[in-house]
Order: structure tokens, then C-alpha cells, then sequence
């Protein structure tokens, strides 16, 4: 079957010499006429109305109140969660199956992660586990969740829609909203999925996504947050510009600021590509399609919709049999010019977080252990 999906794999791209990628990015519409504009307006840092412009339609895209742009995706999460109030010393839920910028942009607030297995249907954290572990190892006092056993405050939960894919977002919301946690949802890999008709990213309190160069759309980095909150949406743009009271001449910050605003030049590139965010996912879809098919002769599960949604397919993958199976085909593809990659290390092995609050993983173990992403760009159009 090895053989066979490498000459279906070229036979979708029509390359039977090129090396495949995994993900690379389509520029085939405005991108360098709204670059080259950028470029002759002089606003090429973080002021311009390509900015502007982005974040008006990433409104429109996706339903959000507000939309603020930034420097990448990890930057956005990052503003997300000190914006839903996390402080050092806390606690903040996420999946240990996740990539690790989800897990450093909890480290940056001084809180640590606190691990919950996967669903094996989305990918994504469990909502039944996230019930199990807030039922038997959390309390809430005076409107706030905390774990019992350390004592310290749950001040966030972060599921993240992994390769694309939807989680049970209404359900963890529900569950976070009972126990008084504020739901960031990383929305990176998600943008154009839908869980019942709703775009992810705009069920919590705040939601993410990243423009980065392996993204269904990019514009090189790039980040995004948004939220219904007014409060909150005005408070994110002012932080991500350094905080900085508006003033003719003066120089006076009212808060800890970052230096995280998008450049009008990404920007510009990000408009150009949003033009095209259906027909891409349209194109990734029918992509998606094509493999069901050819997997469904195989052994190998294909990871589909999980129910209630329409992935974006951002990643598309399979299961194999094994780690030792899994191994055998990753050796073989990539030495034949077809990228492929395992899910990435869970999160509770890497050293700088072994030591953070986990239970049973047993469902990420299953799937680190079998996992792999196969080409999956937008094919040429």
C-alpha cells in the first residue's frame, strides 16, 4: 500500500518528480498588488488599512465583534490569556496533544498547563474527560474553580481544534461556564471550520488563529484574536500596541504593554489570501475527499469530520496499525519525496513540562503512537 499511496499522493498534485510538502502556501490572487501597494503607501509597519482591512473581514468571516491582529499566532494566544485574567501560579487546562506553542504561551503568564486527554473522534480535548477530572479534582469557591489537591485557581481552559478539526466546543463551554473558567479556544489550525454551524474561535470567552506560513491562509506569520466582549476587544488592541495612551506628541502607557501588532505588509498579503479562504477550503475538502476514498480500500483509518462539523481540513491524516507501522511509513514516504509527519510529541514528555498536573492520557498515547499527516496544500487552481 506503501507504493501505492506515493503515486496517488503525486497523481492529486501532478508532480511525479517535485517533492511534495506537507502544507505550502497558494499565492494566485492579489497578493503582490496589495504588497506592492503596501509598499508604496510607506505604511509598511504595524499602521496602514490593510490592517484595518484584515480585521474587518476576519470580523465578517467569522461573526466576531471584535477582531485584533497580530505578530502570529502564539503572540494572540498569549494576549487571550492574560486578557481572560490569568496570573503566575495558576492553573490552565489544555490537551497534551497539541503543538507546543499552545502550551508556551500558558508558560509566558507564569501559569502551567494542566493536561486533559484528547477526544479520539475530534482530536481535541475531551469534554468527557475535562467533566471526570472538574467533577473530582476541583471545587469552586467565591466564583472561582480551584484544584484541590495543589490549592491553585483554574483561570483559563484552552482546547485546541486540532489539524483543523473541531472539539466539542458548545459542551466545554458549557462545562467551563459552570465551574467559572474563562474557555480561550486556539482556533490556529481552524480558521473556516464549523461546529454546528458556528465558526470555531467564536464559542469562548476569546479565541485565536494564526496566519503562519503552513496555514490555509498566511501572509508569512500572523496572528488573531477575537471576542464578542467589548471591553475585552478594546483592551487587546490597546495592549498589543505597547499600551500607549493616544496623544499628537506624547509618549504616556497606561499598562504593561507588547509589541504585538501586525504589519500593514502582512496585512496586505493576509487580505489577498482571505479572498480566497472558500475556495481553498472548498479545494482542501474535495483533497480530503480523495483520500477517504482511497483509504477506505486499506486497513488505515482516515480522519474525518468528526459530527456536527465541517473541518477546514487543514492537516489531513491517517492512523496506522502501530508505532513500528507508522515509523515504517514515515521512512518510506519521505524517502521518496512525499512529506509526511508524526503527531507531535505529547506535551507531558517534553522536560519543561513533565513535571505540570496530568492524569490518564491514554487516548493521546494511542494516537502519538499511530498518527500521520499527509500532503495536504491547496492544489493548484
Amino acid at each position: 500500500m506503501f507504493e501505492q499511496f506515493v503515486q496517488f499522493v503525486r497523481d492529486q498534485f501532478g508532480e511525479n518528480e517535485r517533492f511534495i510538502p506537507l502544507h505550502e502556501p497558494r499565492f494566485c490572487g492579489n497578493e503582490k498588488q496589495y504588497v506592492n501597494d503596501a509598499i508604496d503607501s510607506t505604511f509598511v509597519s504595524s499602521v496602514g488599512r490593510y490592517v484595518d482591512r484584515f480585521e474587518e473581514m476576519i470580523r465578517e468571516y467569522t461573526g466576531a465583534s471584535y477582531a485584533i491582529a497580530t505578530v502570529n499566532g502564539t503572540a494572540a494566544l498569549h494576549i487571550a490569556l492574560v486578557l481572560a485574567g490569568v496570573k503566575r501560579d495558576e492553573l490552565v487546562i489544555t490537551q497534551p496533544l497539541s503543538f507546543i506553542a499552545t502550551s508556551n504561551a500558558i508558560s509566558y503568564t507564569g501559569a502551567e498547563p494542566c493536561f486533559i486527554d484528547i477526544d479520539p473522534a475530534t482530536l481535541s480535548l475531551s469534554h468527557e474527560k475535562l467533566a471526570a477530572f472538574l467533577e473530582e479534582q476541583t471545587d469552586v469557591r467565591k466564583g472561582n474553580c480551584y484544584h484541590k489537591a495543589s490549592g491553585k485557581r483554574i483561570s483559563a481552559c484552552v482546547p485546541m481544534h486540532t489539524f483543523g478539526h473541531p472539539a466539542v466546543i458548545d459542551a466545554i463551554v458549557r462545562l467551563c461556564g459552570e465551574y467559572h473558567i474563562p474557555v480561550v479556544e486556539d482556533a490556529a489550525e481552524s480558521l473556516g471550520s464549523t461546529y454546528k454551524g458556528q465558526q470555531t474561535g467564536t464559542f469562548g470567552l476569546l479565541g485565536t488563529y494564526s496566519f503562519n506560513g503552513n496555514k490555509t491562509i498566511t501572509c508569512g506569520g500572523g496572528g488573531m484574536v477575537v471576542t464578542n466582549d467589548e471591553a475585552l476587544g478594546k483592551l487587546a488592541k490597546h495592549l498589543t500596541t505597547q499600551a500607549k495612551v493616544p496623544h499628537k506628541w506624547e509618549f504616556n502607557h497606561d499598562y504593561i504593554g507588547y509589541n504585538y501588532r501586525l504589519t500593514n505588509l502582512n496585512a496586505a498579503l493576509a487580505c489577498a489570501q482571505m479572498e480566497q479562504l472558500d475556495r481553498f477550503i472548498a479545494n482542501k475538502r474535495e483533497l480530503a475527499g480523495l483520500y477517504q476514498e482511497f483509504f477506505g480500500a486499506t486497513p488505515y483509518k482516515f480522519i474525518e469530520d468528526p459530527a456536527d462539523s465541517q473541518s477546514n481540513y487543514w492537516l489531513n491524516a491517517i492512523l496506522l496499525n502501530d508505532r513500528r507501522e507508522r515509523d515504517e511509513f514515515l521512512e518510506y514516504t519521505n524517502n521518496r519525496g512525499v512529506m509526511t509527519r508524526p503527531a507531535w510529541t505529547l506535551l507531558t514528555k517534553l522536560p519543561m513540562f513533565s513535571h505540570c498536573l496530568w492524569g490518564d492520557i491514554s487516548n493521546a498515547e494511542y494516537i502519538e503512537d499511530r498518527l500521520v499527516n499527509i500532503p495536504s496544500s491547496v492544489r493548484l487552481i
